[in-house]
């Protein structure tokens, strides 16, 4: 290899008499030797990045962990700084290995560049957008000053070479580091020659972490967007009314209107079939947890009751000797396999259910808010076509409901499918938990089970009584039910109050009597166009179908006002 420095080569080598003074030395170009030292400062500054950022994890992160403060919200703080540190350092790895790839170097740091892209994005973005809110807690910290101290002593004990007096020192680096990249690999393309072989790699990797860097900021405006809506409120009627404006309740009025339009098909809806087969996903999910978590509320309120009766305690019909041995099985059971049950219940299937519920309730909440900002959207769409132009305030409102349904679009897929896990795996441990049962019951009464009463009977056998003691307790039943029958009184027919009676005139003369339906059970609206119904009221039906196409929910008419119902709640 030729040796770099000018003045060792003239040390060592005397020109020969017969020679031009001047032999030609190997003197790098200009160019060259700024491209190299532009890799150097890329691969220099990674390996500085990396190694503080596993300080802040490795040394800070886990100090202040171990010191078990309350108050100090460290996984919002970091946020997902590991996974930054994860894949840094898989690309660090790759950064390395360019060095003794000479003149391929380039090339192959483009290629890392570009395969890196998705998996910067992903991990970057989170950290950034939570960036703001770490922040906010710091500034919240330093007002206390026992949680100050306890940072500040963290800081001087586990990196005292830095210097650093405040955790923004190293929660800024990332947010730092992924805008740098662009600038880091543009200085080496401006001293790469237009010709060179990695010259066009290097522009599209330069152009894919400028794409990062812009993905980025608009993914930090989505959710900047979505948390303005998304805050938990917990507003008393008083806050409500107070917020209550004309301009106000002219937006609220129009919203109601243009929906309203929308389930009469007066206006077309916009149609977003990308997000409705999320949604639809979405609610589909959120259905089956809620109904999940009230069955489980049910099944753990019946073995309360079952466990609260014992009945091997009581004065039992049947032999001394049996009655012993059942008392001995009920109390066992009792007192250990039951009481576990429970425990394993709440604390692997129900509690699990109400964190995926609170999970649900943010997407829920934002996914109303679409609508709301869908209907402004199109008013102020149809306004646009035919002035040709908005206010500035009004083109801020189109672009709320563009952040919004991006937002969802993008999020909705990885929510649903985390969503289905969680909850694959709450009725995996809830089968678990009804086999461990069977298992348990089975281990602690073997031995007294087998001094039972027909126990020896073949299986056809067995079930053939039970069947037939189950018909002689129901025939029981059937009786008592007779009985109580004739001595409790008809109930009488309640006649319709003069404004349900005129209603009911009205409905039948608008629909004609073939198009009314009786409220089986009273309900409460839970979704659009959904309102609260009382059992015994009378509707028409308008259509068969909702807006959307399901035949489960029919557009009615109450008498005054048009909405969506069930159709398992309507009696012809």
């Amino acid at each position: 290899m030729a040796n770099d420095n000018p003045e060792e080569l003239l040390a060592t080598e005397a020109p020969e008499t017969d020679q031009h003074i001047y032999d030609p030395v190997a003197c790098p170009d200009k160019v060259e030797q700024n491209q190299r030292l532009a890799v150097e400062e890329l691969i220099n500054t990674e390996i500085s990045y990396v190694h503080n950022l596993q300080l802040c994890i490795s040394d800070i992160y886990k100090h202040l962990q171990n010191k078990q403060l309350p108050e100090l919200n460290l996984e919002e703080l970091f946020s997902n700084i590991d996974d930054v540190l994860q894949v840094s350092k898989h690309f660090l790895q790759g950064l390395e290995a360019t060095v003794n790839q000479e003149h391929d170097q380039l090339f192959h740091i483009s290629t890392l560049f570009q395969d890196f892209k998705e998996e910067m994005e992903n991990v970057y973005k989170v950290y950034c957008a939570n960036y703001d809110q770490a922040l906010l807690l710091l500034e919240i910290y330093r007002k206390n000053p026992r949680l100050q101290k306890e940072i500040v002593d963290t800081l001087v004990s586990t990196v005292p070479h830095t210097s650093a007096s405040d955790l923004s020192f190293f929660l800024v680096m990332p947010v730092q580091r992924i805008t740098k990249y662009p600038l880091l690999l543009q200085k080496i393309l401006e001293n790469t020659p237009d010709n060179d072989g990695a010259y066009k790699a290097l522009q599209a990797a330069a152009s894919a972490m400028l794409d990062v860097s812009v993905n980025i900021n608009e993914y930090k405006r989505q959710k900047e967007v979505a948390n303005k809506y998304n805050k938990p409120g917990y507003l008393t009627l008083r806050d409500r009314l107070a917020r209550l404006n004309p301009h106000s309740i002219a937006k609220k009025t129009t919203r109601l209107s243009r929906l309203f339009m929308h389930e009469a098909g007066i206006v077309s809806k916009t149609e977003d079939k990308e997000f409705d087969e999320l949604e639809e996903k979405f609610q589909q999910l959120a259905t089956a947890v809620t109904d999940l978590k009230e069955n489980v509320a049910t099944f753990l309120s019946n073995t309360e009751a079952f466990l609260s009766s014992k009945p091997h305690e009581n004065q039992l019909e049947i032999g001394a000797e049996t009655t012993q041995l059942y008392c001995q099985i009920a109390g066992k059971l009792h007192s250990a396999v039951f009481l576990d049950l429970r425990k394993r219940m709440e604390d692997l299937v129900y509690h699990p259910l109400c964190n995926l519920t609170e999970v649900l309730k943010g997407p829920q909440k934002l996914i109303k808010k679409r609508l709301d900002k869908l209907l402004d959207y199109e008013e102020l769409e149809e306004k646009q076509n035919e002035t040709g132009n908005v206010t500035y305030e009004e083109e801020a409102a189109m672009n709320t409901y563009l952040a919004i349904n991006s937002l969802l679009v993008s999020e909705l897929p990885v929510l649903n499918n985390v969503a289905l896990q969680w909850l694959r795996h709450i009725l995996a441990s809830f089968v678990a938990i009804q086999r461990d049962l069977a298992k348990q019951v089975l281990q602690e009464t073997e031995g007294a089970v087998a001094q039972l009463p027909h126990r020896h009977l073949p299986a056809a056998d067995y079930w053939k009584m039970v069947k037939e003691t189950l018909s002689q307790a129901e025939g029981q039943l059937s009786s008592l039910r007779k009985k109580i029958e004739t001595v409790e009184p008809s109930p009488v027919v309640q006649p319709l109050n003069v404004a349900e009676e005129r209603k009911v005139l009205l409905l039948m003369n608008k629909h004609g009597p073939d198009k009314l339906y009786q409220i089986t059970a009273n309900t409460s609206g839970s979704k659009d166009m959904d309102l609260t119904l009382q059992r015994g009221q009378i509707v028409a039906l308008l259509h068969d179908k909702d807006t959307k196409g399901n035949p489960n929910r029919w557009l009615v008419d109450t008498g005054g006002t048009v909405i969506v119902t069930a159709v398992n709640l309507l009696s012809h």
